[in-house]
C-alpha cells in the first residue's frame, strides 16, 4: 500500500466520524485517513463548557452558512453556524446531551429505516456512553462520551420548574430514561469542567494507536470513482488539490450540510442539477439534498427584578466571576459548566396525538441577542420553544461547483400549518409557565415577544420575524428501504459501491430534541455494519 492508499477514508471527524474512526481504528490491520475542513481544537474555549457562547459563532472554528430568505423566517436569511475544527460541531455545540423521544426512533423504521427502531439503537446509545450516574436500563458507563448531570444550582432556573409543574408538567430526573415527558434538569456531554467533544472521546484515542492519519484544513472536493465504485477523494490543503485512494470504503461524514455538496459535485444527485453545472451524471438519486429539517427556535424574555437572579448581572461583577471560577476548577460546578441550557423538558400542546411531547423547552437564566454577543444590560431571563416534530421540508443544492462555495439553502420553515400552530402555542404556554406562582414575583417586564403582542396571528407574525435555528440540521441524505432514498438501512450510498454516509444527514426525520446525541449513535451503529457484519 502506496503512502496515499488506505482502507478506509472518512470525511469529517464530528459526531459521527470521529466515532466511526475510532471503531475501525480498533483493528489494527486497518489503515486510516481522516480528512476535516478545519484545524485542531487547542484553543481554550472550546474546552470549558460556557466557551460554548464564544466558539459557535467564531470563524476560526465554525463555518458561517446562509439560508436563503423565506417566508416563514420573515423574509430573512438565518445563520447555520457548523463546527469546523476537530470534533466539528459537538466542539462548538451547546452541549445538551438529549436522545429524543423513543417514538423518534420507532418513526424512523415506519418511515423505511429498517432496524432502527428505539429497541435496536438503545445499545448502541448505551455503548459509547460513561454516565456519571447510575448505570441502568437507559444508561451505559463504559463507553468514551462521558455524560454527566447539572451542576448549578441557579435559583431562577429552578423556579421555572417549579413554575412549570405548577401549571401540570410532571418532574423529570432523566430526559435519556423512560419518558421526555415534564420537566427538569438537562444532561451534558461535558466532566463539568470540560467539554466532551467527539474528538475527545473517540479521535484522539484513536490516533494514538498508530494506524489513524489526520489531515485538518483538507475540504474535500469530490469522491473519486472507478465506473460505479468509490476509489477515493480529492481535495483541496493550502490551495493544492490532492489525492487519496481507498481499498475498501469511503465514508462521508461531514454533516447535513456537506455531505450532500460532496454528493452532487461528486456526480450523485438530481441528473437535472448535475448537468445543469455539468458534472458527470454517476448515479441520478433526485432526493440528495432533500428532506431538509431543522427545528425552529422562538425565545421569551423577561426582566427579572433580583439582579442575583441573573447571569447578565452577576457576569459584570468581579468578584462574583472570581467566585465561578474557583467553584469550576476546584469542584466542576457553577455557571461555568453549563451549555447552552440548565433546566427545560418537553411538553405537549393541544396539537399533541397520543399524549406525545410537540414541544421541547430550553431555559437559561441570562438573556442575549446571540451567542457571542454581550450579555443584555438588564437582569435577562430566557426560556426558548421549538416544533419536536416539524412537518416542513427544505433542501440544499449545489450553485457552482467550487467546493469553497456552499450550497444553496432553503429550509422552508413554518411552510406546514401544523409548524405554525405548534410553535404559537409554545410560546402561549412559556407565558402561563412565567405566570405561575413560583415564578411570576421574580419579574416585572416580558422583554420578548412583549406585552403588545397578544392574539395568536400578532404572536406568529412575531415568530416568523423573530425566530430562528437551533443548529439542528438534518435529513438531506435520507436512509431508506425504498429505491428513492439515498442511503439503504446500513448507511450504503445507492447506486454505488463501497460508498456510505454516516451522519445525520441520513436520519429519515429529526429528532424531538438536541441532536448531538443521535448523531454519536448513528456513528456507532453505522460502523457497526463494517466491523460486525462485515469481512473488515
Amino acid at each position: 500500500m502506496s503512502v496515499n492508499e488506505y482502507d478506509f477514508i472518512v470525511v469529517g471527524s464530528g459526531s459521527a466520524g470521529s466515532v466511526v474512526v475510532n471503531r475501525l481504528g480498533k483493528n489494527p490491520n486497518n489503515k486510516i485517513l481522516v480528512l476535516e475542513a478545519g484545524g485542531k481544537d487547542n484553543y481554550f474555549w472550546l474546552k470549558i463548557p460556557i466557551g460554548y457562547y464564544r466558539a459557535i459563532f467564531d470563524e476560526r472554528f465554525s463555518r458561517q452558512f446562509k439560508t436563503e430568505p423565506s417566508e416563514g423566517s420573515g423574509g430573512r436569511s438565518i445563520i447555520w453556524p457548523r463546527g469546523r475544527v476537530l470534533g466539528g460541531s459537538s466542539s462548538i455545540n451547546g452541549l445538551n446531551f438529549i436522545r429524543g423521544q423513543k417514538e423518534d426512533f420507532d418513526d424512523w423504521e415506519k418511515l423505511g429505516a429498517t432496524g432502527w427502531d428505539y429497541r435496536s439503537v438503545l445499545p448502541s446509545f448505551r455503548k459509547l456512553e460513561n454516565y456519571q450516574g447510575a448505570e441502568n436500563q437507559y444508561h451505559g458507563n463504559l463507553g468514551e462520551m462521558v455524560v454527566t448531570d447539572l451542576n448549578n444550582d441557579n435559583k431562577s432556573s429552578m423556579a421555572w420548574v417549579e413554575a412549570a409543574k405548577e401549571l401540570g408538567l410532571p418532574a423529570n430526573s432523566d430526559f435519556n430514561g423512560e419518558t421526555t415527558f415534564g420537566v427538569g434538569s438537562y444532561q451534558f456531554s461535558s466532566t463539568g469542567r470540560m467539554r466532551y467533544s467527539s474528538a475527545t472521546a473517540f479521535l484522539k484515542p484513536a490516533i494514538k494507536r498508530g494506524n489513524v492519519t489526520v489531515k485538518t484544513n483538507a475540504l474535500v472536493s469530490k469522491v473519486l470513482f472507478k465506473g460505479n465504485k468509490a476509489i477515493g477523494v480529492e481535495w483541496l490543503e493550502n490551495n493544492e488539490l490532492k489525492k487519496a485512494y481507498s481499498e475498501r470504503e469511503v465514508i462521508l461524514s461531514s454533516g447535513s450540510l456537506q455531505s450532500p455538496q460532496i454528493l452532487q459535485l461528486s456526480g450523485i444527485g438530481p441528473a437535472e442539477l448535475l448537468k445543469k453545472h455539468g458534472i458527470p451524471v454517476i448515479f441520478d438519486s433526485p432526493e440528495v439534498g432533500e428532506n431538509l429539517q431543522d427545528h425552529y427556535q422562538v425565545r421569551s424574555i423577561v426582566k427579572l427584578i433580583d439582579n442575583k437572579g441573573s447571569v447578565n448581572n452577576e457576569s459584570r461583577n468581579p468578584l462574583r466571576l472570581i467566585e465561578w471560577g474557583l467553584k469550576w476548577l476546584l469542584f466542576g460546578s457553577g455557571p461555568l459548566t453549563c451549555g447552552a441550557g440548565q433546566v427545560g423538558g418537553a411538553a405537549c400542546s393541544k396539537y399533541a396525538k397520543n399524549g406525545r411531547p410537540d414541544l421541547q423547552f430550553n431555559v437559561m437564566p441570562l438573556s442575549v441577542d446571540k451567542p457571542g454577543e454581550p450579555l443584555h444590560n438588564y437582569p435577562g431571563f430566557t426560556a426558548s420553544v421549538w416544533q419536536c416534530h416539524p412537518k416542513s421540508r427544505g433542501s440544499l443544492r449545489i450553485k457552482t461547483t467550487d467546493p469553497k462555495e456552499q450550497a444553496e439553502i432553503r429550509p422552508e420553515y413554518l411552510s406546514e400549518k401544523i409548524d405554525r400552530d405548534v410553535t404559537v402555542e409554545g410560546i402561549k404556554m412559556i407565558r402561563d409557565i412565567f405566570n405561575q406562582p413560583s415564578f411570576k414575583n421574580l419579574w416585572d417586564k416580558e422583554i420578548l415577544p412583549g406585552e403588545s403582542i397578544k392574539s395568536d396571528n400578532e404572536i406568529l407574525s412575531w415568530v416568523k420575524n423573530n425566530g430562528g435555528t437551533v443548529f439542528h440540521a438534518v435529513g438531506t441524505c435520507r436512509m431508506g428501504s425504498d429505491e428513492r432514498s439515498v442511503v439503504d438501512e446500513k448507511l450504503k450510498v445507492r447506486g454505488v459501491e463501497n460508498l456510505r454516509i454516516i451522519d445525520a444527514s441520513v436520519m429519515p426525520q429529526v429528532t424531538s430534541a438536541n441532536t448531538n446525541a443521535p448523531s454519536l449513535m448513528i456513528g456507532e451503529k453505522g460502523v457497526s455494519f463494517i466491523t460486525e457484519m462485515n469481512e473488515y
